[in-house]
């Protein structure tokens, strides 16, 4: 049914035509260009679950046959991100072996990553930002360093993926809010460090984990915004005011008070 139901609103993203949903837009706007770059005309009615696609180019958005696109693709990564997490956390080979076998073979994971859904999507920026994290914090001892500021900036850019898929995405948001308070904190009873390197250290990561995943979570509605100017099934929900920019809505180009 959900492969049915955000199929859909990617063939909507392809076609232009407004919609309106519970999720952030993300999630939707990467299937419809993952379709749009694999051939598919966004003509395919989603109707019922179980239609056949018959002459329909699903490869590119479903990912059945070629894993390496788009959803498979991004579930097949969780593979390599869970293990290089346990490695990092745990230095022990084994387990990190133990845990990419464990996701390897589970079914669950295999099933999700096969369909048109949003949570290989989601998964894929949760365990982003957990590695992400990690790997910063493994650069604690060389503090604005290039690589240090690499993967400050990628946690922040995960945080911004997992919001702009599902609004769950807010769990890992609080995880990452954690180990920078508990960072900052453990910082400024460093007596060795000046008030000075403190606040860069603050600086940094108000920067790159607050300003950045917001201005990249607006970015993504802006694009949302633009792409869908065509007059559809959500016009409802939103002012006349609005229904006026939409093309072939009734009230196109009317003027209506403010």
């Amino acid at each position: 049914w959900d492969e049915t139901h955000f199929g859909k609103m990617g063939s909507y993203y392809i076609n232009r035509t407004f919609f309106f949903d519970v999720h952030p837009p993300l999630g939707k706007m990467l299937i419809g260009l993952a379709g749009y770059l694999s051939g598919y005309d966004g003509t395919f009615p989603f109707q019922k679950p179980g239609d056949r696609y018959e002459q329909h180019n699903y490869v590119g958005m479903r990912g059945v046959r070629l894993c390496r696109l788009f959803c498979a693709f991004l579930g097949s990564c969780l593979v390599p991100f869970a293990y290089l997490t346990v490695l990092e956390l745990s230095k022990s080979l084994p387990a990190a072996l133990l845990t990419a076998f464990i996701l390897i073979f589970d079914t669950g994971c295999i099933t999700l990553s096969q369909y048109i859904l949003l949570d290989p999507i989601l998964m894929f920026f949760l365990m982003g930002a957990v590695l992400s994290m990690v790997k910063c914090n493994s650069c604690a001892d060389r503090p604005f360093s290039a690589s240090w500021w690499f993967w400050l900036s990628l946690t922040g850019v995960s945080l911004a993926g997992a919001m702009g898929v599902k609004f769950v995405g807010l769990f890992v948001v609080l995880l990452v809010g954690l180990n920078t308070i508990y960072d900052l904190w453990d910082l400024l009873g460093n007596l060795s460090l000046s008030l000075v390197v403190f606040g860069k250290h603050l600086l940094a990561r108000v920067l790159c984990l607050i300003v950045l995943p917001l201005a990249l979570y607006m970015a993504m509605f802006a694009v949302h915004f633009a792409v869908l100017n065509r007059s559809g099934p959500g016009d409802g929900f939103f002012s006349s005011a609005f229904q006026s920019q939409l093309i072939g809505n009734n009230l196109h180009n009317v003027s209506v008070p403010e």
